[in-house]
């Protein structure tokens, strides 16, 4: 019986031509496996095991699976084909069309007499470093005139720029600094627009002008171009010669305020600035220790030294401090006393021993005790004080923040007990009237503070706010009636004195008569580097142009200094433009 139950019998044939059929045993391990290959399986490849069906839960899972993501997709579909098609639709036909700026013509600026400082050029090739734009939309490049000196006045522009998927972020030519940055709305016009149709590999298909480009306002500047570079040259010749750091000049019209030049040294190059394309320059100016981009000539601050003597003069003879025809003795010094101490004194010098001195002689040599005295009082001679000193200098915009201009530049500092105070945590003593009576302590003034002030000594009180603009009326910000017209004369006649007889004859040209004031002023505690400064206006019977010089950081050895330049100056334009001495 056990033989039995371990055969399974099954119906089969004998042959393939047997008709017939018979019961033949199989053992159930002939079924499962191939027991005549058994010692060949291999076994970690699952060879010769059983095999297990997949289950049910298995089957309804994938399904599931299936089911969910076709839901999904089905949901997403209708989504998109149906609740939102129209708007995809109307999205994916925009992407076709690219709107183009057209870049405005930048307007073109002129000198006074119609010499050409910036214009637009046609584009050859624009090369500008960072994701500036290519010359495929650009049809210029701004050009700038090569003479020197120009380019504080001037200024630079950024060209518009692209991201890195060829879109503008920046879509206008802008204004980095001077005239194109002040002027920049004027200058820039409005951009037009071109509609372009693109295929799918972004090539242009077609295009279409949209809104036509306004050109940019032409601008015409009060600057002679020619005078100014000439005032740069002969600035930078007396620097380099002498050993200056650095300097600034302006000149300006009495009568109407326009500034006829301006100009700093040294300077940067607006093209280059512009272009950007050699990056060595450009590295170059931008990490010069002498700051090329510093406009000295309006945010320069700096000690101003005897230049503020004229004010002085007219604060003390205007308060009655001092009778105009009165001579005061000096002796090259004053000893002052001190208060705490009466075994102590303290000395007080001039720059030489003057003598007898009257106020028109006073300014004519630039004495210091004279005004040491008219200023803090010495002996039987009364002072004006420091408070209506600081009065008087603000009423010729020292001290004070100008009118909004292109020139406003900064307000600069007239020492003041307040100031001392804030400043030093200090008390004001008489020996800090002196220094400030002559432009030292911590005064500090701008060369266009310094013109426009001359400006209002030469046209009796008239304070304008200097224009780099041509024009014909005048721009007053106010008129100084504090001040009777006759120490106006007074003054006047000093300083014509100082250049006739005194000690800026450098400046005494057989061409026109020029009135002026120098100034040297002391830096520091070792006092080693001076500033050097002239002002003054010509002609002096009927002033028309007033100008101011700054030569920054020379050694207090020099003797040659701001006047020089300025003679210079006056001899080139006797030679080149002497219609400004008619």
């Amino acid at each position: 019986m056990s033989s039995l139950l371990r055969k399974i019998f099954f119906w089969r044939r004998r042959g393939p031509n047997d008709t017939h059929w018979k019961i033949a045993e199989i053992a159930p391990d002939e079924v499962m496996i191939d027991s005549s290959n058994l010692g060949d399986f291999d076994t970690t490849q699952l060879e010769g095991r059983l095999e297990k069906p997949i289950s049910k839960f298995i089957l309804y899972s994938i399904g599931g699976i299936f089911l969910i993501m076709a839901t999904v997709f089905l949901v997403q579909a209708w989504n998109l084909q149906v609740t939102h098609g129209e708007e995809y639709k109307t999205r994916s036909e925009n992407n076709l069309l690219r709107p183009v700026p057209i870049f405005a013509g930048r307007g073109v600026i002129t000198d006074r007499k119609g010499a050409l400082l910036a214009w637009n050029a046609p584009l050859d090739n624009l090369e500008v470093s960072g994701n500036a734009t290519s010359s495929d939309d650009i049809a210029s490049t701004r050009q700038y005139a090569t003479s020197t000196g120009l380019s504080h006045v001037l200024g630079y522009v950024q060209y518009p720029s692209k991201d890195k998927n060829g879109f503008y972020y920046q879509d206008d030519f802008e204004g980095v600094d001077g005239v194109e940055k002040y002027f920049n709305k004027e200058l820039q016009g409005v951009n037009g627009s071109r509609l372009v149709e693109v295929d799918a590999r972004g090539q242009i298909m077609s295009e279409n002008v949209v809104r036509p480009p306004e050109q940019g306002k032409n601008i015409t500047l009060s600057i002679d171009s020619g005078v100014q570079s000439a005032l740069y040259a002969n600035i930078k010749d007396i620097a380099d010669r002498v050993g200056f750091t650095g300097g600034a000049g302006v000149i300006m019209d009495v009568r109407t305020g326009e500034i006829i030049a301006l100009t700093s040294y040294p300077e940067y190059s607006s093209q280059v600035m512009s272009d950007r394309s050699d990056v060595a320059r450009v590295k170059a100016m931008l990490t010069n220790t002498n700051l090329p981009f510093l406009n000295r000539a309006v945010d320069g601050l700096y000690t101003p030294g005897s230049i503020v003597k004229p004010y002085m003069a007219l604060a003390v003879l205007t308060e009655n401090i001092i009778d105009p025809s009165k001579i005061l003795y000096t002796t090259g010094s004053i000893s002052i006393q001190n208060p705490y101490d009466p075994t102590k004194s303290t000395l007080f010098k001039d720059w030489r021993n003057n003598g007898a001195l009257d106020i028109r002689h006073a300014l004519a040599v630039s004495s210091d005790a004279y005004f040491y005295i008219v200023s803090g009082g010495y002996e039987n001679q009364k002072g004006i004080g420091i408070v209506k000193i600081d009065k008087y200098m603000r009423l010729f915009g020292l001290g004070e923040l100008m009118p909004e201009s292109f020139v406003q530049g900064k307000a600069g500092v007239i020492p003041s007990p307040e100031w001392k105070k804030d400043t030093f945590k200090e008390d004001w003593y008489l020996g800090n009237t002196y220094h400030t009576s002559i432009g030292q302590y911590g005064f500090q003034v701008t060369a266009v503070q310094m013109v426009r002030a001359v400006a209002a000594l030469a046209n009796n009180g008239n304070l304008l706010v200097p224009d780099i603009l041509k024009k014909e009326n005048s721009n007053t910000e106010k008129v100084i009636t504090d001040i009777p017209l006759k120490n106006y004369t007074v003054v006047r006649e000093g300083l014509r004195l100082a250049v006739t007889d005194g000690i800026t004859k450098v400046l005494n040209a057989p061409y026109t008569e020029v009135s002026a004031k120098t100034g040297t002023a002391e830096l520091g505690v070792s006092k080693e580097k001076v500033n050097s400064w002239v002002t003054g206006f010509w002609p002096y019977n009927d002033p028309k142009y007033a100008f101011a010089l700054i030569l920054e950081k020379g050694s207090v050895h020099n003797i040659v200094g701001a006047a020089v330049a300025m003679r210079q100056q006056l001899d080139w334009m006797n030679s080149h433009t002497p219609e400004y001495f008619k």
